[in-house]
């Protein structure tokens, strides 16, 4: 489920201009940098079975939740990639 995560979350960052936003993936690392170099960090941790996501200061941690097929926040239960286009779309100042 990580690696499919890690993949779909790639396959999304493929639609931007690569001077606006740019990825890069290593195993089990999706990073995304900013043109002003700010970096974001998608990362599986398999020892935890969790995803998280570091966006400037923040930070979350994500269980994979079967009954909903998603990845959920183990804080307040909001969804992964709500959370990605949420933050990536403030850092960009405009809708993504």
């Amino acid at each position: 489920m990580a690696d499919e995560c890690l993949e779909r979350a790639a396959d999304w960052l493929e639609q931007f201009d690569p001077d606006e936003l740019d990825f890069s993936t290593t195993d089990g690392v999706v990073t995304l940098e900013f043109a002003d170099g700010v970096r974001f960090v998608l990362n599986r941790q398999s020892g935890n079975n969790q995803m998280w996501f570091a966006a400037g200061v923040r930070a979350w941690h994500y269980d994979w939740d079967e009954g909903n097929t998603a990845w959920l926040d183990d804080r307040d239960g909001h969804e992964l990639f709500g959370n990605i286009e949420r933050v990536v779309a403030e850092k960009l100042g405009r809708p993504v």
